[in-house]
Order: structure tokens, then C-alpha cells, then sequence
């Protein structure tokens, strides 16, 4: 579970596993200083829809459920899933109970997923657990609110750090 800090390089890691992942099933080179791992016999991604225009009969949290039923069609024990910001598009509550049944089902049929989500209720369910098989990693966000870019093992907090964007973009006297 990747949680923290917006714009903080959570989205980013999780494309460079993948990428990684893909290099290595093909016997080519990691390009890293080091990458153990194991290599998993099928990787898969689900990202978050975006909102589509026109026409569409689906919502975007029913797209969201089609898509990763279809994966769930053709996973496999061995499998790695990258999620990004998955099964987010309904209130917290809801989304967080749906990608935690997602999550914890695929993980007891031997299926890795690393998942990168804003859902504090979701990560931090999942933390209170203590599952030996979880592990947790939080972008790192400076106490002036710049980021490292770094991302490293932390239990989830409450916070994504919007704030710091608002007043990046707005400035310190919106007045809002």
C-alpha cells in the first residue's frame, strides 16, 4: 500500500515496479542500483477511469468494477496487480470497503498487489491488521511541504497534504 503526500511520487514508483517487472520478465537489465525481486508470471494494471463524455450508460464507478472484473477473469496465482488510485470514484466509505474485499481476496489466492490510494480509511484498515504480508510505504513530504520525492516504509496518515497545493496554486491570502 503506497500512501501520502500529493504530487509526491507515489504514481510514479508504482510505474517504475511495472516497468521493472516487465524488464525483468524479458531477461533484459533493471535500470536501478538495485532490484530484488521476484518475477511474477503476469502483471496487470488498473488505474482509476477518468470521466468520459457523451453517450456513456456506465457510470465511472461501473467502469471501474468492469475493468477489474475482467482482470479478475485472467489473474492468475504469481500474478502482480499495480492499482492506482482504484475503486476511488464512490465516497470513501464505500470505496475503501470495495478495494479492501479487491485486495485482500486477490492476496490469499498468492496474487501481489501494490496499490497507490488516497483512501486513508482503506490503508489504514489494512495497517490495523498486522498482517505480516502487507507493507506500507508513504511518499515523503518535508515539514516546509516540499517533497523529496522519496518514498519510503510509514504507516498511513490522514492526510494527503492537499492544502499544500491549494496554496501553491492560490497563494497563502485566498481568503477562501
Amino acid at each position: 500500500m503506497i500512501t501520502g503526500a500529493n504530487h509526491g511520487g507515489k504514481t510514479t514508483l508504482l510505474r517504475s515496479i511495472g516497468t521493472a517487472q516487465l524488464m525483468l520478465r524479458c531477461g533484459m537489465p533493471v535500470p536501478a542500483r538495485e532490484y530484488r525481486g521476484p518475477v511474477h508470471s503476469q502483471v496487470l494494471t488498473h488505474f482509476g477511469g477518468e470521466e468520459r463524455d457523451g453517450g456513456d450508460t456506465a457510470g465511472r464507478l461501473e467502469e471501474e468494477l468492469a475493468r477489474m472484473s475482467a482482470i479478475a477473469d485472467v489473474i492468475r496465482p504469481g500474478a502482480l496487480l499495480l492499482c492506482n488510485e482504484s475503486l476511488a470514484s464512490t465516497n470513501e466509505r464505500e470505496g475503501a470497503a470495495l478495494a479492501r474485499q479487491v485486495v485482500e481476496t486477490l492476496r490469499d489466492c498468492g496474487i501481489t498487489v501494490v496499490y497507490v490510494t488516497h483512501m486513508y480509511e482503506l490503508a489504514r484498515g489494512l495497517a490495523d491488521a498486522e498482517d505480516p504480508r502487507h507493507a506500507f510505504l508513504r511518499a515523503e513530504r518535508l515539514d516546509s511541504g516540499d517533497r523529496t520525492f522519496r518514498v519510503l516504509p510509514g504507516r498511513p496518515l490522514p492526510t494527503s497534504h492537499g492544502e499544500d497545493l491549494f496554496q501553491r496554486i492560490f497563494g497563502t491570502a485566498a481568503g477562501v
